[in-house]
């Protein structure tokens, strides 16, 4: 038992591998401990806290999980540059109270490798916004997902809202595969001018991140023009404001329909604006509701 690392500090356990995970995850099991679960790709910032928060408010135990997937990146920049702050994620952990942390090398995800791994059709939702931009990207995350809650068994697992999409996949996968998990989806936090917080704004250059608000001003904005203008209207508006701030090239903007994540015409069901932003070389996405 003892490879696994304990942090002197808080206790909070340290998890390197399967086997860890395996024997920690056992004994809590035994004790009849419900399992909250946050899995993060580090980089750590105060929204992914609020999901740790969350989950030891509502459960026995809280696990989380550190890991930059790398069959989900399509782009190998993207991967190369993803922001990696492990001590530093550790200490906002262990303060938030996490209990667990499970921080795998690729060869614990992939014993197999990374070239072949199980492959899931979303149908129409992995079709629109990222999934067009990003082919393959909501594969690789149910693909991580699905192992993560095979090795950890959590009653609930919460993931942030400002991936709207990502949490429709993830909860059409944990429906396909008849996972015995509850899905709670928490509102995106953001800085206080109206930023969504997100790791890669760590590489945002500081005329970068001035500029980078203007996303969540013109989201906003947004949201008092629906209903009052057509969406084609509003569509427009967005996407030319951003076009014409200095370092901002929008990506897609889409309203889409809540449910389906299908584009719309009309303000007749429940809305939701998702956009993709490139600011320089950093891409940033949000949403919200209209």
């Amino acid at each position: 038992m003892s490879p696994i690392y304990v942090s002197e500090v808080l206790h909070m356990i340290i998890c390197k591998n399967r086997t860890e995970l395996q024997t920690v995850v056992t004994d809590i099991q035994s004790q009849g401990k419900t399992i909250g679960f946050v899995p993060t790709m580090g980089a750590l910032h105060k929204g992914h806290i609020s999901l740790i928060e969350q989950s030891v408010n509502q459960c026995n135990t809280t696990f989380a999980s550190i890991f930059v997937n790398p069959i989900q990146f399509n782009n190998p920049l993207d991967l190369q540059t993803y922001p990696r702050t492990i001590e530093s994620d550790i200490t906002l952990l262990e303060q938030a109270g996490c209990d667990v942390v499970f921080i795998p090398e690729v060869s614990d995800m992939y014993p197999n490798g990374t070239a072949q791994t199980e492959s899931y059709n979303f149908g129409t939702l992995e079709t629109v916004m990222e999934g067009a931009f990003r082919p393959g990207h909501f594969n690789g995350v149910a693909v991580v997902v699905k192992r993560l809650f095979n090795l950890i068994p959590a009653t609930i697992a919460y993931f942030g809202l400002k991936d709207f999409q990502q949490v429709a996949v993830i909860r059409a996968l944990v429906e396909q595969e008849r996972i015995p998990i509850q899905i709670v989806a928490c509102p995106t936090i953001r800085e206080a001018d109206g930023l969504a917080m997100s790791s890669r704004n760590m590489r945002l250059t500081p005329e970068q991140r001035l500029q980078a608000v203007q996303i969540s001003k013109t989201l906003f904005t947004a949201q008092q023009m629906a209903q009052k203008n057509s969406v084609e209207d509003v569509k427009k508006f967005v996407i030319n404001t951003l076009n014409n701030v200095p370092l901002l090239s929008v990506e897609y903007f889409e309203i889409v329909d809540q449910k389906t994540l299908q584009p719309v015409n009309t303000w007749n069901n429940p809305c939701v604006g998702c956009i993709a932003v490139n600011v320089g070389m950093v891409r940033l996405i949000d949403n919200v509701s209209l």
